[in-house]
């Protein structure tokens, strides 16, 4: 297949537009079209705009295009990303498919309307071209009926998740005619490309992830309306409690809308006439509630009301709740169920799952009706939507951001267990395989064999077997290599594994990645057992984020006994152990991604290089708790920044200490990798990867890589760049304007202060070349003064009294 450089959107809605966004954070040229506008509107007629005013004809995808431009959570990795999108029409510029190397469909979910746009494709597309649809559950075979054989060939749905950057779920749906290489083609893409998790589906109503959800969702509402349970209630037993996220039920309906629920539930229900659940779609109950919200146009955030409202009486906010029973809205209670205080504090989900079924209480009651059915549901799915478990489980995983799938939840209550639940509370009961896996002896739907690497085992319905899957070659599990006998050394905050190949990893695990006493011993630890026979070593974290930075209890606890030597040496002792890994005769390379702030920041700019996830947030927050950044933060984004543009003769330098002093004094976080290289926390030799299992097998090769060209590493000199007493003059003077004009308050100007010393070199009388051990000097110095201010021991109070509310 020709490799996909160019990519079309047809329809710049919220789905469309976002899909355009994430193919240009790929790096793909990408052409956005939508039905033309007729006339200019009054505005436009102002500006002397006519009707055949491309502004004008091209006005729906402009505003798609602005959309992106503004989103929350972001659609672009960076602002400058967007001039990878052209706008367009589907009049004026269709022609234009003919240069497409992938069409992607985007229109309303409507088959007339979807048929008629790719009979227009099919007439200008060039042979060999992709063709997909996003619907989210029209039948992929039915939208290519009376379509050329090479359209159809090349023809299939890819079902992208709102919000397309942010979901990695991908369905791809191929039909019967879809030739393999196209399949191919479009999984590789979007896997290494797109950062996807991509699940091959059947051609079925709402195919995987959307009909089980579905289902899902609407007995839960059901449920709660026939047995009295409040909004709140709902919300706190189906949100984190039981592995999902913070919206629950109905806060992340008032986020899909009221409407798109019933529109679903009705579009679904004709479709589905072998389905024994369906009739809980027509519920009189469930249609009563949603009918009579939309009638008060009670739709959800798109309406400032839905389950949830806020109210705002000028500084004031109150939220109220929907009384499900009136339909009228009431104050928001809090929810309290004492058998959940012991439960709440447990990490592990399936432990939390196994804990929640026992209780005897209405919490209880509750778990485990939503659960019965869930499991009973998903097993007689099986094989009409999917041949086996694991495409069912990373459906809901990735497209819901669920931590457990229904049968890896299953396997958490135990086979015969969650057998015996489903029968006691679904009168459709399980499956007739999950009964003929008993009888066989099986007792899981995942076996994982800790010899084999990355190898695991999990059942087939279509086989009627165990089948084993090996996960390509881009993804490295540090779980299965510690079980498989990798592991090479540990202690409570970090692990020493070998990854083959002479490449040892120390993956990180405290809470949030924390840094702590043990953490710095292991790092020394493993840059010995690298030096005596590796060739190299790879940083990681466990979990999806890199780390928060340093530990604050430490620091507290020292605060509060003014141990003020013992904060000098935890900060001396974080500073050698970066320092180390820095001048490491092995490269070391740092594979950071999602939150990676403070001390986290600063130890991914300690490594040779840094191999980043696409999704990695990156900053010094110190400011937040009162400090400044004393790992070397300020000493590697003045190397990485100021100091390059201090050598060219032709650039001053002050430019690029002012971005520094900003990004620190704010306490900037990059909203990407590659805002995180535009702001200058990576290097133009940094790499990002899109797909954030693809992170650790990356490092691996960047090591082994920069081995084999005799690694050499950086040489202790002066090379960083100290402004100065000039440049801190105009820093200070800066800062001062900013207090005095109520931009900042009176600590954080002193604050500013301090950074600006540091970053200028202190009281140089002029410019000079330092020394990075000169910086780390200054930073340690103002850390330990910064400790020792009432208002910094404060915010780090307010801090950790903060986190352990969470």
């Amino acid at each position: 297949m020709q490799p996909i450089c160019q990519v079309a959107v047809i329809g710049a809605g919220t789905m469309g537009a976002a899909i355009a966004a994430h193919l240009a954070n790929a790096g793909r040229t990408v052409l956005l079209l939508d039905i033309p506008s007729a006339e200019p509107t009054p505005a436009e007629a102002a500006r002397g705009l006519g009707p055949g005013d491309p502004s004008v004809r091209n006005r729906i995808a402009l505003a798609g295009l602005e959309r992106v431009r503004t989103a929350r959570p972001p659609a672009l990795f960076t602002p400058e990303t967007a001039r990878r999108i052209t706008c367009g029409n589907i009049e004026d510029d269709l022609p234009r498919l003919a240069e497409a190397d992938w069409i992607i469909e985007a229109v309303t979910e409507q088959l007339a309307v979807k048929r008629e746009v790719f009979a227009r494709i099919d007439a200008v597309r060039r042979p060999g071209a992709i063709v997909s649809s996003n619907t989210s559950g029209l039948p992929i075979h039915q939208l290519a009926v009376g379509r050329s054989d090479d359209f159809r060939a090349h023809f299939l749905g890819t079902h992208f998740f709102n919000p397309p950057r942010q979901m990695k779920l991908l369905e791809v749906t191929p039909t019967a005619e879809t030739r393999p290489d196209v399949v191919e083609t479009i999984c590789r893409l979007a896997e290494r490309d797109l950062g996807k998790g991509v699940v091959i589906c059947k051609d079925t109503p709402n195919f995987i992830g959307n009909r089980i959800f579905s289902m899902d969702l609407t007995f839960t509402i059901l449920y709660a309306l026939e047995h009295g349970y409040t909004v709140e209630e709902v919300d706190l037993l189906t949100g984190p409690l039981i592995g999902r996220p913070r919206t629950g039920t109905f806060r992340l309906l008032d986020l899909v809308g009221v409407d798109v629920m019933a529109m679903v539930g009705e579009n679904l229900y004709p479709n589905i006439p072998t389905d024994e659940s369906r009739e809980i779609l027509r519920a009189p109950r469930l249609i009563g509630l949603l009918q009579g919200m939309r009638d008060q146009g009670l739709l959800g955030n798109k309406t400032g009301a839905g389950f949830y409202r806020e109210i705002r009486d000028g500084h004031e906010r109150t939220v109220q709740v929907l009384d499900l029973e009136t339909l009228a809205y009431r104050p928001f209670r809090p929810v309290r169920f004492e058998s959940l205080a012991a439960i709440q504090a447990e990490t592990d989900p399936g432990a939390r799952l196994r804990a929640l079924v026992q209780l005897a209480d209405r919490a209880g009651q509750f778990v485990r009706a939503v659960l019965a059915h869930l499991l009973g549901y998903a097993s007689r799915r099986l094989p009409e939507i999917a041949d086996d478990v694991r495409a069912v489980d990373r459906a809901m995983r990735w497209g819901f951001n669920h931590e457990l799938g229904p049968f890896e939840i299953w396997d958490a209550l135990g086979l015969v267990e969650g057998r015996q639940l489903v029968l006691a509370l679904d009168r459709h009961g399980v499956a007739s395989w999950v009964d003929d896996m008993i009888a066989r002896g099986e007792t899981r739907f995942y076996q994982t064999d800790a010899s084999a690497d990355r190898a695991v085992r999990y059942w087939s319905v279509a086989d009627r077997a165990m089948i084993a899957a090996v996960e390509p070659p881009e993804v490295i599990d540090l779980g299965r290599r510690k079980a498989g006998g990798g592991l090479i050394t540990a202690n409570e905050s970090a692990s020493l594994v070998d990854l083959g190949d002479g490449v040892a990893a120390l993956e990180l695990h405290t809470r949030m990645n924390t840094l702590d006493a043990r953490t710095v011993e292991m790092i020394h630890r493993a840059l010995e057992t690298v030096a005596a026979g590796f060739a190299g070593l790879v940083v990681t974290g466990a979990g999806p984020h890199f780390s928060a930075g340093a530990n604050l209890r430490e620091v507290a606890a020292r605060i509060a006994a003014a141990d003020w030597a013992g904060v000098e040496r935890l900060t001396r002792e974080l500073q050698d152990a970066f320092m180390a890994l820095r001048f490491s005769r092995q490269p070391v390379v740092i594979a950071p991604r999602g939150w990676t702030l403070g001390g986290g920041a600063e130890l991914a700019m300690a490594g040779s290089r840094i191999v980043a996830a696409a999704e990695t947030y990156i900053g010094q927050v110190e400011v937040g708790v009162g400090l400044l950044p004393a790992g070397g933060g300020c000493k590697e984004l003045l190397r990485r920044v100021v100091s390059p543009a201090a050598r060219d003769e032709r650039m001053d330098p002050l430019p690029a200490l002012r971005r520094v002093f900003d990004l620190i004094a704010r306490g900037t976080v990059a909203g990407s990798a590659a805002e995180a290289r535009d702001l200058g926390f990576l290097a133009p030799t940094d790499r990002i990867v899109m797909n954030t299992d693809h992170v650790l097998a990356a490092a691996k090769r960047e090591i082994l890589a920069m081995a084999d060209a005799g690694y050499q590493p950086p040489a202790r000199q002066p090379t960083v760049y100290a402004a100065g007493r000039d440049a801190l003059a105009v820093l200070r003077v800066e800062t001062y304007l900013a207090r005095e004009a109520g931009a900042i308050e009176e600590y954080d100007a002193a604050l500013a202060n301090r950074i600006a010393f540091v970053l200028c070199g202190g009281d140089l009388s002029e410019p000079r070349w330092v020394t990075e051990q000169y910086i780390l000097d200054l930073e340690r110095a103002a850390f330990v003064e910064l400790c020792q201010q009432p208002t910094t021991r404060e915010r780090i109070q307010r801090f950790l009294e903060g986190r352990r509310a969470q």
